[in-house]
């Protein structure tokens, strides 16, 4: 790295960049390494063991000057930095000189590199806080770098190098300022200024909204720990039951739920017990709210009257198909009767969302919940295996396990762990395997290698793994590392697992989220999850990348730049690190597999299948049972309808006699075109109308308030006249066939008598797109037109939104749209290669504020649509801005994304005229990272 002028940088945490990933860039090209920094906690430093391994092997050395100020460098830290051969550690500790200061110096051929600011080594300084950093790079021999150097040897010289007394001195020293800080916190009080957080507003919030509509139950689908007992006694408090029961399997959940609703509602509530070790059936008889295990309930149920409850919370609502659940469920009649679960997948195949009447009220997903900081982040580190996978069938388990079940890699992973750490005193890990039989060798070799360990599988007892879940709870429980293989895919909650092993091929996105999941429930005593993924060399380890972009829409573009940009955009302090060999294996097979060949779309599916247990998932609804489940409108497009894709894959022939029927057909295709749904106004009527079969304007109206805040009149109107096909053409006519007709100022229903199944497929369709929607957007109204940002888009969309009564199919393609005064630009920012010059228009993010755009060659600066565009906010000219990277990604032409309102600030030229633009939405990192042109791609 040679350098021939002084250059200044500012580095901070921002949508571009952050300080860790400089810092971390730095390391790997540097000739030598000299770091004089205040603060050094073990999380911070783990970010970067890999590296500084990889630096000991090229022979690159470092110098590194810690503090012992305010007692915040962690002794882990500083132990781990001793491991490294190649660092000489000293730590400042010169009484009455607390050394405060903020600055890595990177040493290469002919020139230094200084970032001195504000910066620690801590997980959120790296990445998430405001910090100020100045980066200056110069030759060897500048003054203000001679400086530099000078005083760090200053300071070096006259501390002394780290020995392993110091080290245990401070670590016992540290051990005690904890302790006393501990005897210090105040055991638990209520608190009744208690207050919900983000996701239970929504919730609550969505709930309300279903009563108000004639609603009887709700679902509330939400990641483990995100707090959905809390929320549960937050809308009871609004319902004010006379009388509420709460149903859990677990008595330990259940108890820990009674404590909740005291905290929320009151220390001094009436509650009762009836459980397999508790039946106070006098005491529930005059408790106000009651918690019950349903076996426990099931067979007592003479002793209620069926309207005993007026609210009943069904907790780990995926068993709500079992015949246990089933009996309560068909015996009381609640006026409500809500569910939450983190996996609505498990139901033996039954339809959980028609148990809940197809009302979910809310859905967190993982990616969500590390938006609301509502579970722990995590550090995840992809490393490249030593198992060659060559010829192996992923879905063969045993096949696997033989691969696997080696003492090579056993002591490979072992050195892993060694290697990267984990947070906190006591190593509480999971391990997930492939096979009962890998579990049980890995737990036996982790045992002859003094790590104690056990090894849990579905033949176990549930008493023995409640047992076994309580051991690697209890910090003085020797047991530190339980490997599993299923059964911790869902429902198993340990809060104090900071280290998980993935041990197993990713096949699916799944497994993968359900296992990482495991260990990100809050615990007090941890900070951070570490995550250690060991990927080998099969052909599908790019669903990986997948899993981690945390998007169940996604494209191969964009999984492409989050892969080289390390997925910097994910939310809060987690950090995502792939080796250089798995990076380029995983970009290798991104640029090779064609997401929509049929190929590709048929493995999804199986492997999807092959979650259900091997059951058909018949209906859309299905694909959002899960948190990384495929994009089932994929499997649209390939066969136009889902019953047609399904023909295709099943042989079972009812598939093909489904879609026999052609008028049906016609009723099916319409509704899969419009997936997924740009605003939910149709979708809301024809729900409500094959109901009631005639509907007016105010019920129409009605039903689309079930979705949304408020709608304006005309757009309602726009909504029936579409549902009409007045905006269609005859082309379009003979694709599709209406629904609905006018009968004066009713709307009709012309739906045929089809089959139950046949009618089925219709109800899942709607449901699907309205639920979708609610969980994409929410119940906000956008006004006409009525678009939301960072929303996908065609022109033709576009007409629909504005409530534009001209034939939609007349609005195609891209360019420049006026209505009134709305502007509609839609632009591409990668251009083809073959394109003419004279429309080769240099449109791009100048940065995530502002953007140039070049107007069509045609248009002059002294024309009307020259002024309206330049002076667009004078004119009151709404200039709306859609963009897409490519035209077309695996032969599939791209929607465009809106990114809202732009406003001109500057112009030249004629012919075309290059203006640019200030955005009115500052465009979040995760959108700017995919939309930005200047990087290789």
């Amino acid at each position: 790295m040679e350098q021939t002028s002084l250059k200044h940088t500012l580095v901070l945490n921002n949508y571009d960049s952050n300080i860790y990933q400089e810092l971390h860039s730095s390391l790997e090209s540097c000739k030598r390494f000299y770091f004089n920094v205040a603060f050094i906690s073990y999380g911070g430093l783990q970010l970067f063991v890999k590296v500084l391994d990889e630096l000991n092997q090229r022979g690159i050395c470092g110098e590194v000057i810690a503090s012992s100020y305010l007692s915040f460098t962690d002794p882990k830290a500083l132990k781990k930095l001793k491991e490294f051969p190649n660092v000489t550690l000293k730590v400042h500790n010169e009484e009455g000189h607390g050394l405060h200061a903020k600055a890595y110096i990177f040493e290469y051929d002919n020139s230094y590199k200084v970032i001195i600011g504000s910066a620690n080594i801590t997980p959120t300084a790296l990445k998430r806080n405001v910090e100020w950093n100045v980066e200056i790079i110069s030759k060897k021999d500048d003054p203000f770098m001679l400086d530099v150097i000078d005083e760090f040897t200053t300071i070096w010289n006259r501390i002394d190098q780290v020995t392993d007394e110091f080290l245990d001195e401070y670590e016992q020293f540290i051990r005690s300022i904890r302790k006393k800080n501990q005897q210090k916190i105040p055991h638990f009080k209520y608190n009744p200024g208690i207050r919900p957080n983000s996701m239970q507003i929504r919730a609550i919030q969505n709930l309300e909204k279903i009563r108000k509509y004639g609603g009887k139950r709700g679902l509330v689908i939400a990641a483990t720990g995100t707090g959905k007992t809390y929320m549960s006694a937050f809308d009871v408090q609004q319902f004010s039951p006379k009388k509420m029961l709460f149903l859990v399997h677990r008595e330990d959940i259940l108890r820990k739920a009674e404590e909740s609703f005291r905290r929320v509602l009151g220390g001094l509530i009436k509650t009762a017990f009836f459980t397999g070790n508790v039946r106070d059936k006098e005491l529930a008889y005059d408790a106000q709210y009651v918690f019950a295990t349903p076996i426990s309930l099931r067979n007592y149920l003479d002793f209620f009257e069926p309207d005993e409850f007026d609210y009943i919370v069904l907790d780990e609502a995926h068993h709500a198909s079992s015949p246990t659940y089933q009996t309560l469920l068909n015996y009381f009649k609640p006026d409500f009767l809500l569910g939450m679960t983190a996996t609505p997948e498990r139901c033996d195949n039954a339809d959980i969302f028609d148990i809940f009447d197809n009302n979910v009220a809310l859905e967190v997903r993982l990616n969500e919940a590390m938006e609301d900081n509502l579970v722990v982040p995590f550090h995840y580190f992809g490393i490249n295996d030593v198992v060659n996978y060559e010829g192996v069938q992923l879905d063969d388990p045993t096949e696997i396990a033989k691969l696997l079940k080696v003492n090579q890699r056993v002591d490979y992973i072992v050195s892993q762990m060694n290697l990267y750490g984990f947070d906190g005193e006591y190593r509480k890990c999971l391990g997930f395997c492939v096979s009962i039989d890998h579990a049980q060798f890995m737990a036996e070799e982790f045992n002859k290698r003094g790590i104690n360990s056990e090894y849990l599988t579905g033949e176990h007892n549930v008493l023995e793994r409640e047992k076994m879940m309580q051991r690697l709870e209890n910090e003085k429980d020797p047991l530190e590392v339980i490997f599993t293989v299923d059964i911790f895919n869902e429902g198993i909650d340990v809060p104090s697992v900071n280290l998980v092993l993935m041990l197993r091929p990713t096949n699916s996105p799944i497994i993968f989220i359900q296992q990482l999941g495991r260990g990100l429930r809050k615990n007090p005593d941890k900070e951070y999850l570490t995550v250690l993924d060991f990927i080998g060399n099969y052909n599908r380890a790019f669903l990986i990348a997948i899993a981690l972009k945390g998007s169940r829409y996604y494209d191969k573009d964009s999984l492409k730049v989050s892969v080289k940009n390390d997925f910097k955009s994910i939310p809060g302090d987690t950090f995502i690190q792939l080796d250089r060999i798995s990076k380029e294996r995983i970009l290798k097979q991104l640029n090779t597999e064609n997401f929509n060949s049929m190929r590709y779309l048929k493995e999804e599916y199986l492997t999807f299948k092959g979650l259900m247990s091997g059951h058909i998932p018949e209906f859309l609804m299905d694909y959002l049972r899960y948190d990384g489940a495929p994009d089932p409108i994929k499997f649209i497009r390939k066969g136009k309808t889902y019953p047609a894709f399904l023909s295709k894959m099943e042989s079972d022939l009812k598939y093909k006699e489904i879609i026999a029927n052609e008028e049906y057909n016609k009723h099916l295709k319409y509704l899969c075109e419009m997936l997924p749904l740009k605003r939910p106004y149709e979708f809301a009527i024809l729900a409500d109308l094959i109901v009631k079969g005639t509907m007016s304007f105010e019920e129409c109206k009605e039903s689309i308030l079930k979705y949304l805040h408020r709608v304006d009149d005309s757009s309602v109107q726009h909504a029936m006249r579409t549902l009409n096909f007045e905006f269609y053409d005859v082309s379009q006519q003979k694709l599709w066939k209406p629904f609905v007709k006018y009968v004066g100022d009713q709307l009709v229903l012309t739906l045929p008598e089809y089959s139950k199944l046949q009618k089925a497929y219709i109800l899942d369709v709607l449901h699907y797109g309205l639920a979708r929607y609610r969980n994409e957007y929410g119940e906000e109204y956008y006004g006409v037109p009525f678009l939301k940002l960072y929303a996908q888009y065609t022109m033709q969309d576009t007409a629909l939104l504005c409530n534009l009564e001209k034939k939609f199919s007349s609005f195609r393609g891209q360019g420049l749209l006026t209505d009134h005064n709305n502007y509609f630009l839609y632009v591409d920012l990668k251009k083809d290669e073959n394109i003419k010059e004279s429309i080769n228009y240099k449109d791009k993010f100048l940065s995530p504020k502002r953007f140039q755009w070049e107007t069509p060659n045609t248009t002059v600066q002294a024309s009307k649509r020259g002024k309206d565009i330049i002076f667009n906010e004078e004119r009151n000219i709404k200039l709306h801005l859609f963009v897409r990277k490519f035209k077309e990604i695996d032969k599939v032409i791209q929607p465009y994304i809106y990114v809202g309102c732009i406003n001109t600030y500057s112009y030249e030229g004629n012919k075309p005229i290059t203006i640019q633009t200030k955005l009115e939405h500052e465009l979040p990192p995760k959108i700017y990272e995919e939309l930005k042109t200047d990087t290789k791609d």
